[in-house]
C-alpha cells in the first residue's frame, strides 16, 4: 500500500549495487516532485544505472531540473526511460542537449510519445563523439519523414555502438527509408523491431526484403508484421543470413508458410533459434513443429499468447 507513501529515507546504507534502480512509473509527479527528484539525485548520482520516470505527464520546468542532473560529471545512468511522458519540443532539446555531455547511457526509450516533428530537435545528442547508445526505442512515436531523416543522419554520423533500434507502430511508408539507407548498412545493428501500426505497401515489403538480402546485413533479431513469408524466406535464403531471432506474431501464417518456413531452417546456412509466433495458429504451427525435429533440434518454437504479443521472448 505505497499510496499514503511521501518520504523514504535509506540514507546511510550499503545498498551498492542493489540500489541502483529507481522505477517511478506513473506515478504523477508535479514539478514540485520533479524538483525534489533531481536535488536527491544531483546530491549522490554515482550509483544510479536505470530511471524510469514512464507514464508521467513531465512538464518543461520539471524536465530541466531533471536533465540538470544528466549534465552532472558524476551521473552514471545508463537505463533512462521517458515512455509516455508527453515531451515537448522544447523538452527534446533539453534531454539532447544533457545527453551529449552524458557517455554512460546505454539504453533511451522514448516510445509512445507523440515526437513527430520534434524528433528532429532530439536526435542532435546521437552526433556527439561521447554518445555510446546501444538500445533506442521509438515505438508509437508517429515520427514524421522530417523525423526519420533526421535521426537516420545522427544515425550514419555515430551508429557504431547502437544495436537495437525500435521503430514500431510508426508508419513503414515514413520509416522504410531507414531499411536502405547508408547507416543500415554500415551501422552494425543487431536487433530490428518494425512491428507495424498499417499494413505494409508492396514498396516496403521489397525495401525490408532487399536490406535483409545485403550482404552487409548483421541483424540477429527481426520482428516485423504482416509481411509476406514467402519474400522474407526468399531473402533469408538469398543470404547466409545472421538472423537468430524471428518473430511473426502478427502473420496469420497458413500451412504453405510453415512450409517455407522449414525449407528455411532446413537450409544449411541457416543460423535461426528462435521462431515466434502465434498460439491460435495451431494447424500452421503443428506442421512446423512436427518437421522441424527432421532437420534443426537447436531450433526453438515460441508461442505467445493473444495476452503476450508484444513481450519479447
Amino acid at each position: 500500500n505505497p499510496s499514503h507513501l511521501r518520504e523514504l529515507d535509506l540514507n546511510r546504507n550499503n545498498l551498492q549495487d542493489s540500489g541502483a534502480r529507481l522505477l517511478l512509473n506513473g506515478c504523477s509527479l508535479s514539478n514540485i516532485g520533479c524538483a525534489s527528484l533531481a536535488s536527491a539525485l544531483k546530491s549522490n548520482p554515482s550509483h544510479l544505472r536505470e530511471l524510469d520516470l514512464s507514464e508521467n505527464q513531465l512538464q518543461q520546468s520539471g524536465m530541466t531540473l531533471l536533465c540538470g542532473f544528466l549534465e552532472s560529471p558524476h551521473c552514471r545512468l545508463e537505463t533512462l526511460r521517458l515512455s509516455s511522458c508527453w515531451l515537448s519540443t522544447t523538452s527534446c532539446g533539453s534531454v539532447a542537449s544533457a545527453l551529449k555531455v552524458n557517455s554512460h547511457l546505454r539504453t533511451l526509450d522514448l516510445s509512445k510519445n507523440f515526437l513527430q516533428d520534434s524528433g528532429e530537435e532530439l536526435w542532435c545528442f546521437l552526433d556527439s563523439p561521447n554518445c555510446k547508445l546501444e538500445t533506442l526505442r521509438l515505438e508509437n512515436c508517429s515520427l514524421s519523414e522530417i523525423s526519420c531523416a533526421s535521426l537516420a543522419s545522427a544515425l550514419k554520423s555515430n551508429p557504431s555502438h547502437l544495436t537495437e533500434l525500435d521503430l514500431s507502430g510508426n508508419n513503414l511508408s515514413e520509416t522504410s527509408f531507414f531499411l536502405t539507407s547508408p547507416f543500415m548498412l554500415d551501422a552494425s545493428l543487431g536487433e530490428l523491431d518494425l512491428n507495424l501500426e498499417n499494413e505494409p505497401q508492396d514498396s516496403g515489403v521489397k525495401l525490408l526484403c532487399g536490406f535483409l538480402e545485403s550482404p552487409q546485413c548483421r541483424l540477429e533479431t527481426l520482428r516485423s508484421d504482416p509481411v509476406s513469408c514467402a519474400s522474407l524466406v526468399s531473402a533469408l535464403k538469398s543470404n547466409h543470413s545472421c538472423l537468430r531471432k524471428l518473430d511473426l506474431c502478427w502473420n496469420k501464417l497458413q500451412n504453405f508458410d510453415a512450409k517455407l518456413l522449414c525449407d528455411l531452417v532446413e537450409s544449411p546456412d541457416c543460423k535461426l533459434e528462435v521462431v515466434r509466433s502465434v498460439e491460435s495458429w495451431n494447424q500452421s504451427m503443428k506442421y512446423f513443429i512436427e518437421t522441424r525435429y527432421q532437420s534443426k533440434h537447436s531450433i526453438f518454437l515460441v508461442r505467445a499468447t493473444s495476452g503476450d504479443l508484444r513481450t519479447q521472448t
